[in-house]
């Protein structure tokens, strides 16, 4: 019948949509050099391991964000909030993958000098490692 085949249409239509969408996800996602994972987990702050959404993870994000815009890395790096970690002794972390390099005790005003050293020259900033990772 005629509804049947507007039926089939609307989700062949779709199908196509979704298949296109999808595969241009995954080719952004394969384009990136680095993806990183700052932690903003959240939890009362009379909580033995802290809350770091109360230590301005938040603002480091939004910090990370920036300056990969700025520095026009949008597209080659992704930073993102993230749940724990399992880093609290350190203060708010960062992850970078795929070198799986660990950052404890980031503030905003350390990320200018994350996104020059380590992501522009390979140059991991000692510092700010996470011991034993």
């Amino acid at each position: 019948s005629s509804a049947h085949q507007k039926i089939s249409l609307v989700e062949i239509v779709f199908r196509v949509i979704r298949t296109r969408m999808l595969s241009e996800v995954a080719r952004k996602a394969t384009a990136l050099k680095r993806h990183v994972f700052i932690c903003t987990n959240e939890r009362d702050p009379s909580h033995a391991r802290g809350c770091f959404a109360a230590k301005n993870s938040g603002l480091v994000v939004d910090t990370f964000k920036t300056e990969l815009i700025k520095r026009k890395l949008k597209n080659e790096i992704r930073a993102q909030k993230a749940g724990c970690l399992d880093t609290c002794e350190y203060g708010v972390s960062v992850v970078v993958y795929p070198e799986n390099v660990w950052y404890g005790h980031v503030q905003a005003s350390d990320v200018a000098e994350i996104v020059e050293s380590h992501f522009e020259r390979n140059q991991i900033v000692e510092r700010l490692r996470v011991p034993g990772k």
